[in-house]
């Protein structure tokens, strides 16, 4: 292939790439990775990281001798890894434990403002957020922390938020073993604020409602409450 016309397919692949980007495309409900994806060990992937981190700080002309940022490799590829992409890994999955309804709570539980961060997977800068969860217990009922747990442990991923709404719905469903759950989630992308349009005033949402949610009364009455001053 002669190099005028390698340079076009690649000019066409980055046309494209943009074009998915800007739509917002997705594709699956399973977050993309490759079947080798966890082949290399966090050390390993933190020491690769690093390594081409630094390569991308040299090419926009950063100084790595200076002390403010020597260290700036290191410390992506070790948050990258372990804290802020650590959901990409199924050995974090929050464990959810179920127990009985000892109270014999029937009516809906709504757990609102879970704050959450993740990062938009089309341009790599932050999603900031908050969850608000709701469900109706089937005989058991779960320590609230595994909500926040959930939510967290999807959120920690490069991310879409319509399929990050559905993969939480997906979960909690399992977990709670019962279709009456509702999710919604708020927030604001800096892909949006901080480029593009950079406009710092919209934000965006989704909600997913399952089983007696479905009922337009009783979703009224999950909004009406997720609606309320912070007492």
């Amino acid at each position: 292939m002669k190099p005028k016309e390698t340079l076009l397919n690649i000019q066409e692949a980055h046309k494209h790439a943009e074009e998915v980007g800007e739509n917002h495309s997705s594709f699956s409900l399973e977050t993309p990775l490759r079947a080798d994806a966890f082949e290399l060990d966090d050390d390993l992937k933190i020491e690769l990281i690093e390594k081409h981190f630094k390569e991308i700080m040299l090419i926009l002309g950063l100084d790595l001798k200076d002390d403010s940022l020597k260290g700036t490799p290191h410390r992506v590829a070790k948050m990258y890894v372990r804290e802020i992409f650590s959901g990409l890994n199924p050995a974090n999955k929050p464990r959810v434990k179920l127990f009985e309804n000892k109270y014999q709570y029937t009516n809906m539980l709504v757990e609102k403002n879970i704050s959450f961060h993740s990062m938009c997977e089309h341009h790599f800068v932050p999603i900031i957020g908050k969850a608000h969860i709701a469900y109706i217990p089937n005989g058991k009922v779960v320590g609230l922390s595994k909500l926040n747990r959930i939510v967290r442990y999807f959120a920690s991923r490069p991310q879409v938020q319509e399929r990050m709404t559905m993969q939480v719905m997906t979960m909690l469903k399992e977990s709670l073993e019962t279709q009456d759950v509702a999710i919604i989630l708020e927030a604001d992308h800096l892909c949006v604020a901080a480029r593009g349009v950079q406009d710092v005033t919209s934000n965006t949402i989704t909600s997913e409602y399952s089983g007696r949610f479905l009922d337009a009364g009783t979703r009224e009455e999950l909004l009406s409450l997720i609606a309320m001053d912070n007492m």
